[in-house]
């Protein structure tokens, strides 16, 4: 498709009168929300997370923090990518607990 656009529309519901929905504010409530569905994209897509079996007390809470534990790690490393981050990480582990512990100062 190069040098084709394409335009796609998206329509968001508030329950606020006009006057208190101001465009700033709508604008940043998209974002925000973009946000929260883009890492439940990178969840669902690179993890999987829809496929797992943790379904009872706290296991599901605790395994989506842990996703977002190591999202977090790899954006701040400045990885876009992160299934391909996530599968150099499994394959060199020594490299990555080397980065996860270097950053901490030293105790004697």
């Amino acid at each position: 498709m190069k040098g084709k656009t394409s335009r796609e529309t998206a329509y968001y519901t508030v329950s606020l009168p006009a006057g208190d929905a101001q465009p700033a504010d709508l604008q940043e409530w998209i974002r925000r929300e973009w946000h929260v569905e883009a890492l439940h994209h990178i969840r669902d897509v690179t993890f999987r997370e829809d496929l797992r079996q943790a379904r009872t007390d706290n296991g599901p809470a605790v395994l989506a923090t842990l996703r977002n534990t190591a999202i977090g790690f790899h954006h701040i490393n400045g990885d876009t990518n992160i299934a391909r981050a996530t599968r150099r990480a499994s394959h060199r582990p020594h490299d990555l607990i080397t980065d996860m512990t270097s950053s901490y100062p030293r105790t004697q």
